[in-house]
């Protein structure tokens, strides 16, 4: 069985906040891989350094003492501009709020992050397109403006723009938290079907309904990760895959 790429490896990773007197350690030593074409969720307290994390191993953010590689590139220590071009070749990014432009309609929101990559605006437009029809928007949303979509439509075509350019791993930071139920379904069907696709994602969350699309479910407690588990693909009818993520939830405190 073929051992799966890693995309990007942090090793020894600290993130120490200093607020005058007083020091934070979010991240102490921490060692983690992300491997091509896992779904790799970030679950924990409040507080714990999901988010930090997440920000430090794309590049949003940089950590005190340690090492991100990707490839035999050690990210943090890019200069700032460095920096910006590889989230910008490398990474997508998804958070709770879309910040979606509302001057722009649909279609150029997503097009304009494609021009960042790329100056075909006919071939980023024709993408952006198909993309949009594969996670349920057609035709008739194209040209609208994002006030006038409900919250499920803005954080799918934050999705659309999140992967325009082809990036080799997708970051999410709590992408259904601001949703309600029905609306958080459908973006979590649109994560799941990327993911079979082939698309690596890094997800934080905090609930077992959007962890459960992961195949891969990290646990991190005052800057640690206490420990993972590994599940088979996301299906929705298993019901032992279910129990299982339950169990491991229960057993870390959750």
């Amino acid at each position: 069985m073929a051992t799966a790429t890693t995309v990007l490896r942090a090793t020894d990773l600290c993130k120490t906040f200093s607020n005058e007197s007083v020091q934070q350690h979010v991240l102490k030593n921490l060692n983690l891989e992300i491997r091509e074409g896992d779904f790799t969720v970030i679950m924990g307290d409040s507080g714990a350094g999901k988010s930090t994390l997440l920000y430090s191993l794309s590049g949003m953010d940089r950590p005190s003492l340690g090492a991100i590689m990707f490839g035999n590139e050690d990210i943090s220590r890019y200069s700032n501009d460095k920096l910006a071009l590889f989230r910008r070749k490398h990474c997508g990014f998804v958070f709770q709020q879309n910040y979606l432009n509302d001057t722009m309609s649909v279609l150029d929101n997503i097009i304009v992050s494609g021009l960042l990559k790329s100056r075909d605006r006919k071939a980023i437009a024709a993408r952006a397109k198909e993309l949009l029809k594969q996670v349920g928007l057609d035709e008739k949303c194209f040209n609208k403006f994002p006030n006038q979509l409900s919250g499920g439509e803005k954080q799918r075509v934050a999705l659309v723009r999140s992967v325009i350019n082809e990036p080799e791993i997708l970051f999410a930071d709590e992408p259904t938290g601001a949703l309600n139920s029905q609306n958080t379904e459908a973006v979590l069907d649109v994560l799941t079907e990327m993911n079979r696709k082939g698309q690596s994602i890094v997800m934080v969350t905090h609930t077992i309904a959007a962890a459960e699309r992961g195949n891969r479910i990290l646990y991190l407690r005052d800057g640690v990760i206490c420990d993972e588990i590994t599940l088979s693909p996301y299906n929705g009818q298993d019901k032992e895959r279910h129990k299982e993520l339950r169990a491991f939830l229960s057993d870390m405190g959750w």
